[in-house]
């Protein structure tokens, strides 16, 4: 714990060592960018400007030629101080967090950058210093359709093992080719859990190979389902159209930033192979437990016993009445309240010196708010239906 607490206020560049993954990374650092800019939520901070200070890591691919001493050949300093002041310049934002967000996208923009840690700090809020901390990895590529040439991007599926087992799952199926566009459907652990060992590394690999079974059995309930393992392979499969179940041993081992201490956590896998694939979205069952900051629309399914009878929301038994009531809610009502402020704030900058972002970040907003108002709905019912049970 000493350790995570030490890096949590470390330096970027120890966080970027402290977290390296295991092929070798040139870095380049700004430290201490001071700049004054007017941000802020707060009416105090309207009207005026304030000290800013940047931290930036920025990991990137090692040269591969000589570079003969040529800046050309190389990242320079100036895409990161670029990057701060064009985004400082592009119109006022509220907040840190978006700032950073978007500093980290237009380095990431760089053909040679794989992974970005930028760290914001306001310097004149008191004596001390609020900041944001952010670290991304280079954006997803999606799919090109050759023929027509445009971006495919799938839907990507986590099913349970109760999914896998469901007596209507070839009508899950076809809802799910129903929705037009690509499916990508991933899997977890199986029922059995696979024998445990005291190597790490070699824990690893039982398990992504137990979820390789599993997606194996998964495949064998529906003839139209092919089970792939390397990006050449999901590529091409999406292009055909085909429904893929993914194997992820190949992906996730050799992958630079793979979710290798996610090994065993088959929504985690799924939520980063999500993101590799720039999906459209990311369904999964209710009640799943997902890593905070997915950069792809979540949708929760409702889900289904082996049986085929919808499954409900369980409760902890232990819990009162008003400890379930808050159980069932307060993960929902806080992201729809913060969702619907976003979305207000992106309606009324909308045209304001970013234009085809706000436009974008809008619609998606939009949908995000639109997914979790229907989440709060499916809550609520689950409370009131608890209630009535208890009366």
């Amino acid at each position: 714990m000493s350790t995570d607490i030490h890096l949590a206020f470390a330096h970027p560049e120890e966080r970027a060592e402290a977290t390296a993954s295991a092929d070798p990374r040139d870095r380049i650092s700004l430290r201490d960018y001071a700049v004054e800019a007017e941000i802020g939520a707060f009416q105090t901070e309207r009207g005026h400007t304030q000290r800013l200070m940047f931290n930036v890591v920025v990991e990137v691919r090692p040269q591969s030629g000589p570079i003969d001493d040529d800046v050309d050949r190389i990242m320079s300093y100036d895409t990161i101080t670029e990057a701060i002041a064009d985004e400082l310049a592009a119109g006022r934002l509220n907040l840190l967090e978006t700032l950073s967000e978007h500093v980290a996208e237009r380095i990431l923009a760089h053909p040679r950058a794989m992974r970005a840690f930028v760290r914001v700090e306001k310097l004149d809020r008191g004596p001390f210093k609020l900041g944001v901390e952010i670290v991304r990895t280079r954006a997803a590529v999606p799919v090109q359709n050759q023929a027509e040439d445009a971006s495919l991007h799938p839907v990507v599926v986590y099913m349970d093992n109760a999914a896998i087992a469901a007596q209507d799952f070839s009508d899950r199926i076809d809802r799910l080719a129903a929705r037009g566009a690509p499916v990508v459907i991933c899997v977890g652990l199986p029922e059995a859990h696979p024998p445990r060992v005291a190597v790490t590394a070699v824990q690893r690999r039982i398990d992504l190979l137990a979820i390789e079974q599993n997606a194996w059995a998964l495949a064998s309930r529906d003839q139209r389902c092919l089970v792939v393992e390397s990006r050449t392979e999901i590529d091409w499969a999406i292009r055909q159209g085909r429904i893929i179940v993914w194997a992820p041993s190949k992906l996730v081992l050799d992958a630079p930033d793979g979710p290798l201490g996610h090994a065993s956590n088959g929504p985690a896998l799924a939520q980063w192979l999500a993101e590799t694939l720039a999906a459209e979205a990311f369904l999964v069952p209710w009640g799943v437990s997902l890593p905070a900051g997915s950069r792809v629309p979540v949708e929760t399914v409702p889900g289904r016993d082996a049986e085929g009878a919808a499954a409900r929301p369980t409760l902890p038994p232990a819990h009162p009445l008003g400890r379930a009531a808050a159980w069932l809610c307060c993960g929902r009502v806080q992201p729809l309240r913060r969702l619907r402020r976003q979305l207000e704030y992106l309606e009324q900058n909308e045209g304001a010196g970013r234009p085809s972002r706000a436009g974008a970040d809008r619609r998606q907003t939009a949908k995000g708010l639109k997914h979790w108002r229907g989440a709060c709905g499916l809550a609520c019912q689950a409370g009131r239906d608890l209630i009535l049970r208890r009366a």
